[in-house]
């Protein structure tokens, strides 16, 4: 691995006056060759390196932590300090590598995706959006306190939303309601908070974009996500793919569980609970177990993968980024919502936050998690930062083709670890990950199809975006009866973190689920082995090639229209044929 050593050891990054000398003798030091061009990139990236894990930790302590005072501040001082500081020398640094990068010719196939990327960068920057960044950045954080402050009192005892995920698998139906109320009329208590921090946030974002020159943040957000292979046209072909082809056969789902459940209407609350009266399935306790458990799935997927994965802690551990630990799985008060994945890029480990439970949905999660950790892993050894950074189209696919992958491992065989030891439990969380896998493409196309006409505008009233929400909402979701439940329902674009936080952030997720089901069909057809090892080749190239080229590193094809989606959701219908229900 190339190495730098520009960055001196002991840098703290989150103190500006031991930043600005080595940001100032980047700027300052001759280039006159490509070498020294390649030199000046390398060092440039450790740099940038050394400044990402400084947030990196601060922003895991953060949400590990909401209700800890000094963490929250730290984070917030860190915020209103280094990034407005630090945004406009590194404009000044991206302007100048495009200017020197064009006059020294460098080669195309190594830096041309690190070119175009900050080429247009440059060509988005202004000044006088650093502080408004900031406010956005703090308004996020706003968020994640309100989110991760939610508690409600039921059976006795003050639980967490993650926590009574759990409720909606109890077979007693009237429990199941009891529990979905309760945390519908938690959230409604801070609705009010949330549309008034949303309000400022696309009033903020839509000044962003005009100070760019965009109409709104529609052109600004795919400008700056780097969307250079697909369009707002190709979203909506998505949308209409979703409509036409992925909901007629949830729908068709639905009214198999509504004559299972022997009910005349489907409710919110009967959307996850077992048709046939099982138990929810428990397949571990606690943070430690599920680690355990997770590496003996890996490993028999293949080895390489668990030791990659081995390496991160044992799962008990509970204290954020604090000495070095890269784990925090298990759900309490005072953790923010969600689960994610953060590469600590100067170390090169990765760290995973999640919100365990004791559910099939935490092992899901925590294979998506370790997707991203393997990929971080593969391309760790990369010298560019920004090539270590995937676009997050190709991210998913990594984390996504895990939760496939390893769906099969899930078993506990005879004197082994893992998850279930009877077939019937295994084959019940096979068919629940194909329904997950084609359920979460409908809820993708709304939350998209919601950004899309908020930030097209930026002056609608409440009134305006709850009635488009409850159009999408009809066009996209299941066959539930809302009688009485009018208000939750208006509301339920609120428990959607991207919004907030990562705006147009989520089409991702679908363009991404359609590459790991590909990949999927790999293993199916060509085995295990072969997926396997299309996925490793292509996380190994990190972003260092545009996104077409990194799904045909894969084997998979980059599209997302009503012919790709028609051809997978059929494959996976015909699978779910061979499960029991």
């Amino acid at each position: 691995m190339t190495t730098s050593t520009f960055v001196p050891p002991g840098l703290d990054a989150t103190r500006w006056e031991q930043l600005e000398p080595l940001f100032a003798a980047l700027q300052a030091r001759p280039v006159t060759t490509k070498p020294d061009l390649e030199r000046w990139l390398l060092d440039r990236s450790a740099l940038d390196a050394a400044c990402s894990e400084a947030q990196a930790v601060l922003y895991i302590n953060m949400t590990c932590h909401t209700d800890d005072a000094a963490a929250q501040q730290a984070y917030a001082d860190y915020i209103q300090t280094i990034p407005p500081m630090l945004k406009p020398v590194s404009f000044e640094l991206d302007k100048r590598f495009v200017e020197l990068a064009a006059r020294l010719s460098l080669n195309p196939a190594r830096y041309g995706v690190i070119q175009r990327d900050l080429t247009a960068d440059v060509s988005i920057f202004r000044p006088e959006n650093v502080p408004i960044e900031t406010e956005l950045d703090l308004l996020g954080q706003k968020y994640e306190q309100v989110a991760g402050a939610m508690t409600v009192q039921f059976e006795g005892k003050e639980q967490t939303l993650p926590q009574m995920a759990r409720y909606q698998e109890q077979t007693d139906r009237a429990q199941r309601e009891r529990a979905w109320r309760a945390v519908a009329e938690r959230r409604l208590k801070d609705r009010a908070a949330i549309d008034a921090i949303y309000d400022d946030m696309i009033r903020l974002r839509h000044q962003v974009a005009r100070n760019a020159g965009f109409e709104n943040y529609v052109g600004y957000a795919f400008k700056a996500k780097h969307r250079f292979d697909y369009d707002p046209a190709a979203c909506r072909a998505f949308h209409t793919a979703a409509e036409r082809v992925i909901v007629p056969f949830i729908r068709r789902l639905d009214e198999q569980r509504r004559r299972s459940l022997g009910v005349d209407t489907l409710r919110p609350w009967d959307l996850s609970v077992d048709v046939k009266g099982r138990g929810p399935l428990r397949p571990f306790s606690g943070g430690r177990e599920l680690m355990t458990k997770t590496l003996a799935t890996f490993k028999r997927l293949d080895p390489r993968l668990a030791d990659m994965l081995a390496g991160l802690g044992d799962g008990s551990e509970s204290r954020g980024a604090a000495d070095g630990a890269c784990l925090d799985l298990d759900s309490r008060k005072g953790k923010a919502p969600g689960g994610y994945q953060y590469m600590l890029e100067q170390s090169r480990r990765p760290f995973i936050f999640m919100n365990a439970a004791g559910l099939h949905n935490d092992v899901i999660t925590m294979l998506h998690e370790a997707g991203h950790a393997f990929h971080s892993s593969l391309c760790r050894d990369e010298p560019l930062l920004h090539y270590r950074n995937p676009p997050m189209e190709f991210a998913e696919v990594a984390s996504m083709s895990m939760e496939h992958l390893a769906q099969p491992h899930l078993d506990r065989p005879p004197g082994q670890e893992g998850f279930y030891a009877s077939e019937a439990d295994l084959a019940r969380s096979r068919r629940q990950q194909f329904e997950r896998s084609i359920d979460v493409l409908p809820w993708i196309a709304t939350i998209d199809a919601f950004q899309h006409w908020v930030y097209s505008n930026p002056g609608h009233s409440h009134a305006d975006r709850t009635a488009h929400w409850l159009t999408l909402m009809d066009r996209f979701s299941h066959a539930v009866d809302w009688t009485g439940l009018e208000e939750p329902r208006a509301a339920m674009w609120q428990r959607q973190l991207h919004l907030f936080s990562h705006p147009f952030y989520y089409i991702e997720y679908a363009i991404a689920q359609l590459g790991a089901l590909q990949l999927w069909l790999t293993s199916v057809e060509q085995g295990p082995k072969v997926a396997v090892e299309n996925y490793i080749r292509a996380m190994r190239l990190g972003s260092s090639r545009p996104l077409p080229q990194l799904f045909e590193a894969a084997g998979l094809k980059f599209d997302f229209g009503e012919e790709t989606v028609k051809r997978l959701v059929d494959r996976v219908e015909r699978e779910m044929e061979k499960l029991p229900v």
